[in-house]
C-alpha cells in the first residue's frame, strides 16, 4: 500500500456551500495548494485539496498511472466535495490547471482558475517521437538543466517544497495525451476563466497563458492576470499572495452575479 509523502496528504476545509476543488501540478502533491486552499478557506469556502494518482508516494507509483488516472481523482474529488458544496469551482497548478480546463466541459462549474498551464509540451526534443521506447532505457530524466532550487524567489519555501526529484519519462507521455484532450476540448469550455501566469516562470513559459487565452473561443468571461517574482509554483512562490486574491476575488465577483 503506498504511503503518502508527510505534509503532503490531502485535506479538506468544510465552509459554505459554494465549493473550490485545488489541483496539483505534474510530480507535485497537495502541499503545494494548501496554502491557497487556507486563504480560500479562511473566506468561508468549502476547500478540497485532492491527490493525483500516483502522486506524493513513490515515483514508481506515477510511472504505473495513465492520464486518465489522473481524469478520475478530480473526478472522484468534485463529487467528494460536492456533498459539501452546490457551487463548485475548480482551481489547477500547471497540469491541473489543464486538468480543470478540461473537466470543466465534464462536470458541472460555474468557474476555472489556471495557474501557471501548459497548453502543450515543447516538442523541440526528439527523444518526444520515441518516448514509449525511452523510457524502457531510462525510466527518468532531470526536471531541468539548472541547480535545485533555480527560479525560486522565496528560498524558504524552496526548502519546505515537495515534489517528486525527477520527470518519469513514461509519465510525460501521459502529460502529452492529457495535453492533447485539453487543447481538443477549449472551444467546448464555456465557463469564466482566470488565467495567471508568471512572468518569471523558466518551467512553463508565459507565453502558454496567451495561446490558452486565445484558444478559448467559447468563453466571455476570461481574465489574464501576470505576475512577478515567482517561479512556476506560484502558489508557493513569493507573488503567491496576489494569486490567492484574484483567485477570491474571481470567485466572489461570480457568486455575487448569481
Amino acid at each position: 500500500m503506498p504511503q503518502i509523502i508527510a505534509t503532503t496528504e490531502p485535506f479538506l476545509f468544510p465552509g459554505s456551500r459554494t465549493g473550490c476543488l485545488l489541483i496539483h501540478g505534474f510530480t507535485g502533491t497537495p502541499k503545494e495548494m494548501r496554502w491557497m486552499g487556507e486563504y480560500l478557506a479562511k473566506q468561508g469556502l468549502s476547500v478540497l485539496g485532492l491527490r493525483l494518482a500516483g502522486h506524493a508516494t513513490r515515483p514508481d507509483d506515477m510511472i504505473r498511472s495513465r492520464w486518465t488516472d489522473w481524469v478520475a481523482s478530480v473526478e472522484g474529488g468534485y463529487h467528494l466535495l460536492r456533498g459539501l458544496a452546490d457551487h463548485m469551482y475548480m482551481i489547477g497548478l500547471s497540469m491541473g490547471g489543464a486538468l480543470a480546463l478540461l473537466l470543466s466541459t465534464r462536470l458541472d462549474v460555474k468557474g476555472v482558475v489556471v495557474i501557471s498551464t501548459p497548453i502543450q509540451i515543447p516538442h523541440a526534443d526528439w527523444r518526444l517521437n520515441y518516448i514509449g521506447i525511452f523510457s524502457r532505457l531510462r525510466p527518468y530524466l532531470p526536471k531541468g538543466k539548472f541547480p535545485p532550487g533555480y527560479g525560486w524567489f522565496d528560498k524558504d519555501a524552496w526548502k519546505e517544497h515537495i515534489s517528486y526529484p525527477q520527470n518519469p519519462v513514461r509519465s510525460i507521455a501521459e502529460l502529452d495525451r492529457l495535453l492533447a484532450e485539453m487543447r481538443a476540448a477549449l472551444p467546448e469550455v464555456r465557463v469564466p476563466v482566470l488565467l495567471i501566469h508568471s512572468q518569471d516562470d523558466g518551467y512553463v513559459l508565459p507565453e502558454n497563458m496567451d495561446r490558452l487565452y486565445s484558444a478559448l473561443t467559447n468563453v466571455t468571461d476570461k481574465t489574464r492576470l501576470s505576475v512577478r517574482g515567482s517561479g512556476h509554483v506560484v502558489t508557493r512562490d513569493a507573488a503567491r499572495q496576489q494569486a490567492f486574491e484574484a483567485a477570491a476575488q474571481f470567485i466572489d465577483r461570480l457568486e455575487s452575479s448569481s
